[in-house]
């Protein structure tokens, strides 16, 4: 993985992950775990999303590319 791609994942990851963080304090988040006793499945799809891409991501970008 090249490092401009290693370093959008990483953007794009920080970003859901800010929104899954801003999801998680809404009142329709709220409500969710009023009732069922968890967050919204968006937010936990945002969340687990962000942290995914965040992961591949520094780890592209600790591995490095290989140049032959």
């Amino acid at each position: 993985m090249n490092k401009t791609a290693s370093l959008a994942l990483l953007i794009v990851g920080v970003i859901l992950t800010l929104y899954g963080l801003s999801a998680s304090d809404s009142i329709g988040s709220g409500f969710s775990r009023l009732f069922t006793g968890s967050p919204t499945d968006r937010t936990i799809w945002l969340l687990l999303g962000g942290i995914v891409a965040v992961v591949i991501g520094t780890g592209g970008l600790l591995r490095g590319s290989k140049s032959n």
